[in-house]
């Protein structure tokens, strides 16, 4: 298949038609850091891209978008995306928490810079992680996903771009 041919599996494929109100920046400056991103979609794709800056104990950006869905009966997801050669995060969100705060299930995503990939997210994959601690609990929760979000976490001060064509049923 052509990387960025949409397959009819397809949850999301970043059509001009998706409402940009769905996704917004969460950076570093939630804790005094300086860096910066913004989402955008554009092309039929989602765009990820900022500046990391270390700064003031910085060094992370990240996006989250709206999407509540069953997933329960899939065991994992397809992502097309096309990188700068950082290894970002996949991150999926339910109504689970620690510390008052929700937990983030993440799954590591290598890019090669300038070429689409498609990457398997296998749910058994995904880590709970709160503030960039491993937690050892709970287990994914497939059937409550209430957010979809990318994070780029890896102290490398500079510019990163991240685009996504879609994401699929695995």
């Amino acid at each position: 298949m052509n990387s960025r041919q949409t397959p009819d599996t397809v949850l999301l494929d970043f059509s001009n038609s998706v409402p940009q109100t769905n996704w917004r920046a969460i950076d570093d400056e939630v804790m005094g850091g300086r860096s910066n991103s913004a989402p955008d979609i554009a092309n039929g794709c989602l765009h990820f891209s900022g500046v990391i800056s270390l700064e003031n104990n910085g060094g992370f950006a990240s996006i989250r978008g709206q999407h509540r869905q069953d997933l329960s009966k899939l065991h994992g997801l397809m992502l097309c995306v096309c990188g700068d050669g950082r290894r970002y995060q996949f991150r999926l969100y339910t109504d689970a928490s620690y510390q008052g705060s929700r937990i983030a299930y993440s799954f590591g995503l290598d890019t090669v810079k300038g070429q689409w990939l498609e990457i398997p997210i296998p749910f058994s994959g995904l880590k709970p992680v709160f503030r960039g601690r491993n937690l050892p609990g709970p287990v994914f929760d497939a059937a409550k996903v209430e957010q979809i979000g990318f994070l780029l976490a890896d102290k490398q001060v500079g510019s990163f771009h991240l685009a996504v064509a879609w994401i699929a049923e695995l």
